[in-house]
C-alpha cells in the first residue's frame, strides 16, 4: 500500500534575497521546504537565524505558511543571512552571498538527529558547507538520514571538488543544472562530452542511482535507476528565475515518493519550475489544477 503521510527535512540557509528594487525571503533549502509543504508533504526546515529584526520577520513569515520551525536556532553572534542578487536582461539571477551569517554555525542538537532519523526524505545543498560548523553537523546528519537528495547549488567561490565528492557519494539522488553538469565532470576528468554519458559517469563514480539534470528552459533529463527520462521543457515569459530549481526538485521528489512514475514526475516538475520562472520572486503559489491546465495549454501547442 502506498504511504502518504512522509515527512522531509530541508537542512541549510535561511536568508534574504535583496533585489535592486525590494527583498524577499529565500534560501535554497527554504524555498525547497516551502513547495513540499504546498504540496501536501509534512517538512522542517533545519537552520539559524540571528537575533535581528531580519531574524524576527523569517519565524513569522514560516509561521504564517505553516511550515514547521522548531528546528531553526537563533544565535546573537552572527546576522542572519543577505544574498544581494542581480538580474539580467533575460531574468538570469547572479549572487553575492554575505559570509559569515548565522546559517554558516548550525549546531548539531540531539532533536535534529531525531528529526532526521525519523524522517522519509532530508534535502541537503553544498552551499551550507562553507563553513566547518554547518558542514560538520550535515555530514553528523547524514549518517542517520534514510534518503538523502542533494542539489548541488554551486555558488563560487564557496565550494571545493573534495567536498562535493563527498557529499555526492552519501547521497541517494543528485540534482544539478547543466552548468554544474559541466563543472563536475570536468573536475572529476570525465572522458565523456554527451550529457547522458557524463550523468552515468557521475552516478558511477559518486554510486548514486538517481540523478537529475535541469536544463533553464530547455527542461531536464532524469536518470533513474539506470533509465534516462525527458522533458524539454515549457514555454513561459522568464521574470526571473530565483527559486525554479527548487521549486522543480521539491515537486519532482514529492511525486516519485507518492509513487508517480518517473516521466510524469518530471513533466510535472518542469511545468511547476516554468511556472515559479513566470512570476517574481521564489515561492508563488499555484493549484493542481492550474498546473495541470498548463501543460495541457502547453502540450496542445507543441502537437500544432
Amino acid at each position: 500500500m502506498q504511504k502518504n503521510n512522509f515527512k522531509a527535512v530541508c537542512f541549510g540557509e535561511v536568508l534574504w534575497d535583496v533585489f535592486p528594487s525590494h527583498k524577499k525571503i529565500g534560501g535554497a533549502p527554504l524555498n525547497v521546504a516551502l513547495r513540499m509543504n504546498s504540496l501536501g508533504l509534512a517538512t522542517t526546515i533545519i537552520s539559524r537565524i540571528g537575533k535581528d529584526e531580519e531574524g524576527d520577520d523569517i519565524l513569522s513569515f514560516l509561521k504564517n505558511q505553516n511550515v514547521s520551525f522548531d528546528s531553526i536556532q537563533v544565535g546573537e553572534d552572527y546576522k542572519t543571512g543577505v544574498v544581494n542578487v542581480m538580474i539580467n536582461e533575460k531574468g538570469n539571477a547572479s549572487y553575492d552571498i554575505m559570509y559569515p551569517s548565522s546559517w554558516d554555525k548550525i549546531a548539531l542538537t540531539n532533536e535534529m538527529i531525531e528529526k532526521v532519523s525519523e524522517s522519509d526524505v532530508f534535502i541537503f545543498g553544498s552551499l551550507i558547507c562553507r563553513d566547518e560548523v554547518s558542514r560538520s553537523t550535515l555530514f553528523a546528519l547524514l549518517d542517520k538520514a534514510k534518503y538523502k537528495v542533494m542539489d548541488a547549488n554551486l555558488r563560487a567561490p564557496y565550494y571545493t571538488t573534495e567536498v562535493l565528492i563527498e557529499l555526492m557519494s552519501k547521497a541517494d539522488f543528485i540534482k544539478l543544472n547543466d552548468e554544474e553538469l559541466k563543472k563536475i565532470s570536468k573536475e572529476l576528468n570525465s572522458p565523456y562530452n554527451s550529457f547522458e554519458q557524463n550523468m552515468k559517469f557521475i552516478a558511477e563514480k559518486t554510486n548514486t542511482k538517481q540523478i537529475c539534470v535541469t536544463k533553464g528552459e530547455f527542461g531536464a533529463v532524469l536518470y533513474y535507476n539506470d533509465k534516462f527520462y525527458y522533458n524539454s521543457g515549457y514555454f513561459i515569459k522568464v521574470m526571473d528565475t530565483v527559486g525554479a530549481g527548487d521549486s522543480f526538485l521539491a515537486t519532482l521528489i514529492v511525486r516519485l515518493l507518492k509513487g508517480k512514475s518517473p516521466q510524469k514526475s518530471l513533466n510535472y516538475a518542469c511545468a511547476v519550475g516554468a511556472l515559479v520562472a513566470g512570476q517574481e520572486g521564489a515561492n508563488p503559489k499555484f493549484s493542481n489544477t492550474e498546473i495541470k491546465k498548463y501543460m495541457m495549454l502547453e502540450e496542445k501547442k507543441s502537437k500544432k
